[in-house]
């Protein structure tokens, strides 16, 4: 018994040697959780657990997790206004969050501690790794252990061939079937499935590009708006921008040199049945640039169809209407005329907005003065339902209502104000005859006079209309397309592509008769293995036929107990 024990012993040994280096994890250590060596021992215990890929998961989970409060409470980088907002209305909630960082996700202590674990624990994994894979393929696969029948899959049978012609035969069939083989004394070694090693690098390598992609997107990245009227122009530069947000590393110098017009914006909309104004279409016409003296070009920007122009992209995000004004002082002398943005309230573009005219106007007396107009403006007016609401979002009656103030708009007072606001703390309202503030409705081509001569506002004939863009700039966007990608085939290699490795062994048995032995190993259990196995040995066979078993048998080929059999063992 004692004998039988140490015999298994010695195989567990031989296939431990012929199955080692399938794969380039690293093997997990049987000893104590807690080394015994010191802080150099600790040290290296700590370094293991990290580089391993249970941890890297481990991180990668806790990643995913900490990314989610950045998408549910509002962030400093996104919306300053909304954080403002939040920490007004949650007054018990909003300290707390200031010192969690629950505000500045990306950016905080904790988050940032994830990240560069998770990146270090893929880099110590990866790098070990590759460099035994590396001699792998250098190297040439193990030969074969002493007891082929202790696979997982094997087979056996005699022949009438000479060992050298078998082997010869095996080396140049496993060759044919692309195996990396060889002749190892007394039997042939193959390996194949190298790819799945392949796929498992480069799915990690492909999780670091992605992690240093997304770091500088945010690190590099920049964000705008701008808001034009047709007819009006843009450059990317700062001072252009109505609204503009960029990573801590972040250099103006870095933006794309562009520029463009927006020369006609066209929407179209459904005008019957349920979806009735619903959007069909959104277009905006522009001609672009690319650097200052770069060829002019004409392009239409869509939605999710944007202008890309190196690594910027201008997308269209809102539209509206901009009716044309024209505001006079009592003289009749113009001292504005614009097409005015104002911003839409609902689906049927109902819009509100304000008109300021800063400078050149004079009152009655001749005295410096301000004039200051609130607009509200509906495209579709309908005369029946008689509220101020669009009923639908093209230009098929239009209305503006303006009311008139006039005094200090403050806008010199050296804070920041809304254009689409108007602050009348320091403004008087006009009067009508009744005392009450001065309003009126205008239909395109009508006025509103000022009382005692102050000056007239009309609506013109003309209604332009406007679109938002966006401005994004992500210079790792490209790397981290290529990363996502590189990522999934990686992983689909390392699923579905089995490394396994087959041996033949071709001896010369006591009777002079040769014996041939067949094995597979895989990294883990698969059907595949035994069918292939089968599949060669089935080939081989045909090249070295069963030999009789005794002079009893058929002269003119092998009994049907010399065709191999594969067989499953145990492990």
């Amino acid at each position: 018994m004692s004998t039988t024990d140490t015999d298994n012993g010695r195989d567990q040994e031989e296939l431990g040697a012929a199955g080692s280096q399938l794969s380039t994890a690293p093997q997990e250590e049987t000893g104590g959780a807690g080394p015994g060596l010191g802080v150099l021992g600790w040290a290296r215990w700590f370094w293991r657990q990290l580089t391993s890929m249970r941890v890297a998961l481990l991180l990668l989970l806790l990643l995913s997790l900490a990314a989610i409060p950045g998408s549910l409470i509002p962030q400093t980088g996104a919306d300053v206004n909304k954080v403002d907002a939040f920490r007004q209305a949650h007054k018990t909630l909003g300290p707390v969050y200031d010192k969690l960082g629950l505000f500045h996700v990306y950016s905080s202590v904790w988050f940032s501690a994830i990240y560069i674990l998770l990146f270090v624990s893929l880099i110590g994994c990866i790098v070990p790794r590759t460099w035994q894979f590396v001699g792998q393929l250098r190297g040439r696969p193990p030969g074969a252990p002493r007891r082929l029948t202790r696979l997982p899959a094997h087979t056996t049978w005699r022949t009438t061939a000479d060992p050298e012609q078998v082997r010869e035969a095996a080396l140049a069939l496993l060759k044919k079937r692309r195996f990396r083989a060889h002749v190892a004394g007394d039997a042939v070694a193959a390996e194949k499935g190298y790819l799945r090693e392949v796929g498992n690098l480069v799915f990690h390598i492909a999780l670091i590009v992605l992690l240093v992609a997304f770091a500088s997107g945010q690190l590099y990245k920049s964000d705008g708006t701008k808001l034009m009227v047709e007819g009006d122009g843009f450059s990317n530069a700062l001072p252009m921008y109505d609204d503009f947000r960029s990573g801590s590393l972040f250099n103006p110098d870095d933006l794309v040199p562009f520029s463009f017009d927006l020369k006609d914006f066209r929407g179209t909309y459904e005008i019957s049945g349920p979806n009735r104004g619903t959007p069909r279409t959104y277009e905006a016409k522009i001609s672009y640039s690319k650097g200052a003296d770069g060829k002019a070009r004409r392009t239409t920007i869509k939605v999710n169809e944007p202008l890309k122009i190196d690594d910027a992209k201008v997308y269209l995000v809102s539209h509206g209407y901009a009716p044309v004004i024209t505001v006079r002082d009592g003289k009749g002398t113009v001292v504005y005329h614009d097409a005015v943005p104002l911003l839409p309230l609902d689906g049927n573009v109902t819009s509100n907005g304000v008109i300021k005219v800063m400078d050149g106007y004079r009152d009655p007396q001749g005295r410096k003065d301000q004039l200051g107009f609130q607009a509200f403006f509906v495209p579709t007016f309908d005369p029946k339902a008689g509220t101020m609401l669009s009923r639908f979002p093209s230009l098929l009656n239009p209305l503006l209502a303006v009311n008139a103030y006039h005094g200090n708009l403050g806008v010199n007072s050296g804070q920041a104000q809304s254009v689409y606001q108007l602050d009348t703390t320091h403004m008087k309202a006009f009067k009508d005859a009744k005392g009450q503030l001065l309003k009126k409705l205008l239909q395109p081509g009508d006025s509103m006079q000022l009382p005692n001569g102050a000056g007239s506002i009309t609506f013109d004939k003309q209604v332009k209309e406007w679109a938002g863009f966006e401005i994004v700039q992500e210079p790792g966007s490209g790397w981290a397309l290529g990363g996502a990608l590189a990522a999934i085939f990686g992983l689909a290699g390392s699923l579905f592509i089995q490394r396994r490795r087959v041996w033949v062994r071709a001896v010369r048995g006591a009777d002079g008769v040769t014996v041939v032995e067949m094995a597979g190993l895989g990294r883990s259990e698969s059907a595949k293995v035994p069918e292939e196995l089968g599949d060669l040995a089935g080939i081989l066979y045909d090249q070295a036929p069963g030999a009789p078993d005794g002079p009893e048998a058929e002269p003119d080929g092998a009994s049907d107990s010399d065709v191999p059999v594969t067989e499953g063992v145990e492990n």
